[in-house]
């Protein structure tokens, strides 16, 4: 039976598209886009008072199968990411065995298929094993369906092997993702090295750890000709490099995480909370407040989770053995509503930019509109709801969420995924 979701408030940049409209469904698809639609042999959805957008796409996620699944699973963390209204996410390589080849690619797709909730698009590791000595099968992951190249957790050390990993890489047009550390200096920095990481004792991990490779590897983009994603960018410095890098016209494009949009390094206090612990970690409110304004100007392409389940005990560790990484893909679409568009710092197109268009173009996926023809990745907002983030627990298996007890108002409340409904009024089906 087709699918008919009436009075909807459609917003998709791509079509040029801000007024209430009726979408109707069949299988896979859009099938019609007007006003006043007929709902003979439809099931109707009534969505008055909602926003309906393109579905959105996370692409940073660690879903942490194969081989941790006591963090978190496939299952479990597609789970979380339909609960947060995405219909997409990009899987990193840190697995066990590491995603370097297209055996592992082809499991991820496989065990995503059988039970995942929304789309998973595999990103292949640029080395073997993530040890930065020899180039991964790059070839064999593509045609497995491997959508980019990263190996994400500490990058790669060495420039002449990036450039290799490039110069290699770039014939399958794939995109480089970049983990910016300069493991040398970086050394066991555990928080942002300054102020704060002096009066908590902590080893500093300076911005320069992030900077320095974020220009090496612009660099090399531009030695190479391969298209240069910068992940979850966190200094205004760092930030600073990429603009001039899109004003030299390279193909380079950066992403950042709500984490480093709206805490900072002031979070962190005497009760040492592990949750607050990521990498890279928590910059300055001055820093913040560049990112926020690279978010309004267009220099940030995407907003993404690096959504990093752990399990309990690893995280109740002390501070300087608990593992790096927060959750957040079930709340990063209520923060960005909350702290960018009810402030007017952004619109709502803007927001679809960041969280479904550009995630998509960056990765080489075919564009989903709200438009007759296009495929049914759907989300659906209720601007109003009002809820806290973790009082009703998570969906995911992990619960180290630095934002627990955040107050947001924003949230999905229905996602469709290929046509497939996967929430209802905000319950993972």
């Amino acid at each position: 039976m087709a699918l008919l979701l009436k009075n909807g408030y459609v917003i998709d940049p791509q079509v040029n598209t801000s007024m209430r409209l009726d979408v109707k469904i069949e299988g896979d698809k859009i099938a019609e886009v007007d006003v006043n639609l007929a709902d003979d042999g439809c099931e109707v959805i009534d969505l008055t008072g909602k926003y309906l957008i393109p579905g959105l796409v996370d692409m940073h996620v660690h879903l942490r199968e194969p081989g941790y699944e006591h963090k978190g699973t496939i299952e479990s963390e597609t789970r979380a990411a339909v609960k947060g209204g995405f219909t997409g996410v990009c899987s990193m390589p840190n697995t066990d065995p590491v995603t370097d080849n297209g055996t592992v690619v082809e499991y991820v797709k496989s065990v995503a298929a059988r039970e995942g909730h929304c789309h998973v698009y595999p990103a292949g590791a640029c080395s073997k094993g993530l040890k930065g000595e020899i180039i991964a099968e790059m070839g064999d992951m593509v045609a497995h369906g491997a959508v980019a190249f990263t190996d994400d957790g500490r990058g790669i050390q060495g420039a002449g092997m990036m450039r290799r990993c490039m110069d290699y890489g770039k014939m399958f047009n794939k995109t480089f993702l970049s983990h910016c550390q300069d493991e040398d200096l970086v050394g066991d920095g555990q928080v942002n090295e300054g102020v704060v990481s002096t009066r908590l004792g902590l080893l500093g991990w300076p911005a320069e750890g992030e900077e320095l490779q974020i220009a090496r590897d612009i660099a090399l983009a531009r030695l190479t000709g391969a298209k240069l994603h910068i992940q979850h960018i966190s200094t205004a410095r760092g930030l600073e490099l990429v603009r001039a890098a899109k004003a030299e016209g390279l193909p380079v494009t950066c992403e950042v995480t709500p984490h480093h949009l709206f805490l900072t390094e002031d979070a962190l206090d005497g009760t040492y909370d592990t949750r607050l612990k990521m990498n890279p970690p928590l910059r300055t409110a001055a820093d913040a407040e560049a990112l926020i304004q690279g978010v309004i100007d267009g220099t940030v392409d995407a907003i993404a989770t690096d959504h990093a389940p752990h399990a309990e005990w690893e995280k109740a560790r002390e501070f300087e053995l608990a593992p790096f990484g927060t959750t957040g893909i079930e709340c990063a679409l209520g923060l960005v509503l909350t702290n960018l568009v009810k402030t007017e710092k952004i619109d709502l197109g803007r927001m679809v930019e960041l969280m479904a268009v550009k995630p998509r173009e960056i990765l080489g996926l075919d564009p989903v509109k709200v438009e007759a023809g296009s495929i049914a990745d759907l989300t659906v907002i209720d601007p109003e709801a009002t809820w806290t983030v973790g009082a009703e627990g998570y969906e995911s298996k992990a619960v180290n969420c630095a934002f627990e007890g955040a107050e947001l108002t924003g949230c999905a409340s229905y996602v469709f995924v290929a046509g497939v409904r996967k929430l209802a009024d905000g319950v993972v089906c």
